[in-house]
């Protein structure tokens, strides 16, 4: 087994999970960034209104993605990306319950990928004074990139497991969490439709 895995960021609209505006990705093959991708998405309906404070952390504005393509235009391009790796992120559950959230809002199946969460491995791997993401890639060696641009907090999120595995001396990404001591996810399973109610129907 190699360390094989896709890292992923997603920056917010605003405080709705389903308001995608960017995603960032960092695809890694035997423990080496291999391909990079990043682009501007626009919200979900109903999710599109840009708050001041998200846009202060990320800088993206609604007129910055009034031509990008909208959720479900863009999904083919992310799973594409994606394949059937693993995903990593810092701060996992956040990253996704956004393609969680996003998907719900447009009707779309999202992708059923298992994931690493880089925050809980760095807990375990590194003794620092923060574990917010640009204090944790410092630690592994990756310095000065633009945090909350999703493509570098993707590319940044890459190095931290690139670094924790060799640190621990994992071959891989689930010999990487059980060093660590932390667990493999998975992407749950979309809720069953409820069958319809006949004898309303009939009524």
């Amino acid at each position: 087994m190699a360390l094989d895995f896709t890292a992923i960021d997603f920056e917010t609209a605003n405080s709705s999970g389903a308001s995608a505006c960017a995603v960032g990705l960092a695809r890694v093959r035997g423990g080496e960034v291999v391909a990079r991708a990043g682009w501007l998405i626009q919200p979900p309906p109903g999710h599109d209104r840009f708050f001041e404070l998200n846009t202060r952390i990320h800088g993206i504005r609604e007129e910055d993605v009034a031509g990008a393509k909208g959720w479900t235009a863009q999904l083919p391009d992310l799973v594409s990306f994606i394949g059937d790796d693993v995903l990593a992120a810092h701060n996992a559950g956040f990253d996704m319950s956004v393609i969680r959230r996003a998907c719900e809002s447009t009707g779309d199946e999202w992708p059923r990928n298992s994931y690493v969460c880089s925050l809980q491995i760095a807990r375990k791997t590194y003794e620092l004074d923060s574990y917010r993401l640009p204090s944790v890639a410092a630690a592994a060696g990756f310095l000065d990139f633009p945090h909350h641009d999703a493509a570098a907090d993707a590319l940044a999120c890459a190095h931290i497991l690139i670094h924790a595995a060799r640190l621990v001396g994992a071959r891989d990404v689930a010999s990487l969490a059980e060093l660590a001591g932390v667990r493999v996810s998975h992407m749950p399973a979309p809720a069953p439709t409820p069958a319809p109610d006949l004898a309303a129907i009939r009524a």
